[in-house]
């Protein structure tokens, strides 16, 4: 009891107070809106003031559920440096710009998602090639992480933020902010995977998952004007949102008999975004054509299900990862979703509220994000 009291005050006094960094002609500070929580630990960026903070989350460990918190608390990724102050798919005001910014000006509308740094050296051949996400030297997380001066980043659970500014994001004027907050991480970890497998004309889609993630690649799908996508799920209740986010078809792996095989070789990219250890990999492979493109971005803490090679080797599948995405692809993502009325689909509450929301996102009542709303010149808090 002593040990959880002294964490969340310290979780707190972070939530109050903004890092400094050595070069500062490279960051911004930003008022923050909404952040948004995501289902695992949250990350930083400039100086901004930060009004909402979108929320698929893993816990913060500060929260006062020791016995039935599954997530951040008995921290299944990794380690939290203490204390920590969570907060990643971050909207708010820039307030501060340094002087090497040009791409954001103070007052503008802006967003930060789960990453917050990279190497950015020009012989990086990640950070060259539009793939920050993937650098090797440098992948500084929006919160619970380091930069390069050693400073912690803190998350957006608060009303400022700093950071880095080539990972900030101007969010377009047709897009709200409550909308734009989820898509900095959750949007653009389905939205990267598309792209990059040639999601559009053409192309026959499934989305294994329909949660936090999967209502986002059902959306994108879509926007990017795939020929046929099909939402899948373990039960049929999620049936009538999934074909009015915009799929074409729906399959129940526990409630349709022999689903593999109604729907066998119906489909030229999977991306999947569920994260069980014990998920029907086989089956699901058996959905794809010859040539066909499986994509994991549910990330279990535990291992992945075991599988036949031959399963894949029969049809020439191909089997990869992926993770988030590129500031480019973000920027991407976010004039895509401007230009073709993608909205997210949320649910709003308080700052304050955090506790609750971690509650209710547990037991899976969020359909099918929550956006944390900070007060108008009021202190988040937890």
């Amino acid at each position: 009891m002593v040990l959880n009291l002294i964490l969340y005050l310290c979780t707190l006094f972070c939530l109050s107070i903004l890092s400094h960094f050595v070069k500062p002609c490279q960051f911004l500070s930003l008022r923050v809106f909404q952040p948004s929580i995501p289902y695992y630990v949250h990350r930083s960026l400039s100086t901004f003031s930060t009004n909402l903070l979108s929320t698929y989350l893993r816990p913060p460990p500060i929260l006062s559920y020791p016995d039935s918190r599954p997530y951040l608390p008995k921290l299944g990724w990794a380690p939290a440096n203490y204390p920590v102050c969570v907060g990643h798919e971050i909207v708010g005001t820039a307030i501060r710009v340094g002087k090497s910014i040009t791409h954001i000006k103070p007052g503008s509308r802006v967003g930060v998602g789960a990453q917050s740094d990279s190497c950015l050296k020009p012989d990086c051949e990640q950070c060259t090639t539009s793939n920050e996400h993937y650098c090797q030297r440098l992948n500084t997380s929006t919160y619970n992480s380091k930069y390069a001066t050693g400073e912690k980043s803190n998350g957006g659970y608060a009303t400022h933020w700093r950071g880095p500014g080539h990972f900030v994001f101007a969010i377009p004027d047709a897009l709200p902010s409550v909308v734009a907050a989820p898509m900095l991480c959750g949007g653009i970890t389905v939205y990267s995977p598309l792209v990059r497998n040639g999601a559009g004309p053409g192309k026959r889609v499934g989305i294994i998952g329909i949660g936090g993630l999967g209502h986002f690649g059902i959306l994108f799908a879509k926007a990017l004007d795939c020929d046929y996508i099909v939402g899948i799920s373990r039960k049929n209740d999620k049936r009538a949102d999934a074909l009015a986010m915009g799929a074409h078809a729906y399959i129940a792996t526990d409630d349709d008999k022999n689903w593999n095989r109604t729907h066998r070789q119906s489909l030229d990219l999977i991306v999947c975004t569920v994260s069980s250890p014990n998920m029907p990999l086989t089956k699901y492979f058996q959905l794809l054509r010859v040539g066909g493109t499986f994509i994991q971005v549910g990330a279990p803490e535990d291992v992945i299900p075991a599988f036949s090679a031959f399963s894949l080797m029969s049809r020439g599948v191909k089997f990869g990862g992926s993770m988030i995405g590129s500031p480019a692809e973000i920027r991407e993502m976010l004039d895509l979703a401007a230009a073709k009325n993608v909205r997210s689909w949320v649910q709003e509450r308080g700052m304050g509220d955090a506790n609750g929301a971690v509650v209710d996102m547990d037991a899976g009542k969020a359909r099918y994000r929550y956006v944390l709303v900070n007060e108008e010149e009021k202190t988040a808090r937890l």
